[in-house]
């Protein structure tokens, strides 16, 4: 599939990134967090991490192409939803990806997002669900480690600020507008979500905005919709998170727009997919990638997926899409 370059990150952004994170490069060095069972757990700073960095070398032989099918294989994916949901969506896929395949799948469920970057990089795990990047800091520590597929929406995904409508915070038209969230409070998500901190950090620090600059820590909630909760009760004046989280909790009526307000919607970028590990060899992952793609909306059960992934469609990726969320993290510390 021919790789479609995200317009947002240029080479200036990379550099105007490095040179913020220069200064704050202890707040923003961590790794991915988000809970996936009973109940989001902190993620541990990146230093502390396993799989927080893409410079490890996988553990064990992986080879280039292996030419035979495994019997079973594990799926997983990083926590950045409620446990309930993410175990019985999973669940399903398992079984329509086993049904497809002719081959065993398991789904794994883990309770942070570093916990997924290492479970695939030691081969606990075969198949993970990440975002842009953790997918790009768990298919470094594997060699032959491929991104194979997406939802129809990543390849133009956007982070989305929100606010308290009790505080003098309003809706912006630019990233430039950002500047008015300084010596505000402030929560991200998960410490290692792309839409959630990577992505909004960066755009942070195109407007001037630092770590530093916000009224007290910024808080990292682990999950997008903790994100929404911690705003709307008004713990943090504002946050950032996923935007399909965000419009699904708007179109549900779960979210109190008396109490919080979007204020504004980032520029795109690539984020989530699928990584393979070599491993599940060159039969397998393409039997992989179009069983995603064959996910039928008109078909109840794998309506009832598709509507989890928040997408109409699963199409092919390839890992070059995220050189520059890797870009990214490299200069903000993420990735070394």
């Amino acid at each position: 599939m021919p790789s479609r370059r995200c317009h947002l990150v240029s080479l200036a952004l990379v550099a105007t990134i490095a040179a913020s994170c220069g200064s704050d490069g202890g707040d923003a060095a961590t790794t991915e967090p988000d809970p996936d069972q009973p109940a989001a757990t902190a993620a541990a700073p990146a230093t502390d991490a396993p799989g927080s960095t893409g410079t490890e070398p996988s553990d064990g032989a992986a080879s280039e192409d292996a030419s035979s099918t495994p019997e079973s294989i594990t799926i997983g994916a990083i926590p950045d939803q409620d446990p309930e949901k993410i175990a019985r969506n999973y669940g399903l896929l398992a079984d329509y990806l086993a049904a497809e395949t002719g081959v065993e799948v398991d789904f794994q469920p883990v309770t942070e997002y570093e916990a997924a970057v290492s479970g695939f990089r030691v081969g606990d795990l075969d198949l993970v669900w990440f975002g842009g990047l953790t997918g790009v800091q768990a298919r470094l520590q594997v060699d032959g480690a491929e991104a194979i597929a997406q939802r129809d929406i990543d390849a133009e995904f956007t982070s989305v600020f929100i606010a308290g409508t009790d505080t003098d915070l309003e809706p912006v038209e630019d990233v430039a507008g950002l500047a008015q969230l300084a010596d505000h409070s402030f929560t991200f998500g998960s410490e290692s979500s792309t839409s959630g901190r990577l992505m909004p950090q960066s755009f942070l620090d195109q407007a001037g905005v630092s770590i530093d600059d916000f009224d007290g820590e910024p808080g990292f909630s682990g999950a997008h919709d903790k994100t929404i909760a911690l705003v709307e009760s008004g713990t943090y004046d504002a946050g950032a998170l996923n935007s399909q989280v965000w419009a699904s909790a708007v179109e549900d009526g779960s979210v109190d727009l008396d109490a919080v307000q979007l204020i504004f919607e980032s520029p795109t970028y690539y984020d989530y997919h699928w990584v393979a590990r070599p491993e599940l060899g060159s039969e397998l992952t393409p039997a992989i990638v179009e069983a995603l793609g064959a996910l039928d909306p008109a078909d109840p059960e794998e309506a009832e997926i598709l509507d989890f992934f928040g997408a109409t469609s699963f199409i092919g990726t390839e890992s070059s899409n995220y050189d520059d969320i890797e870009a990214v993290g490299r200069a903000s510390g993420l990735i070394e």
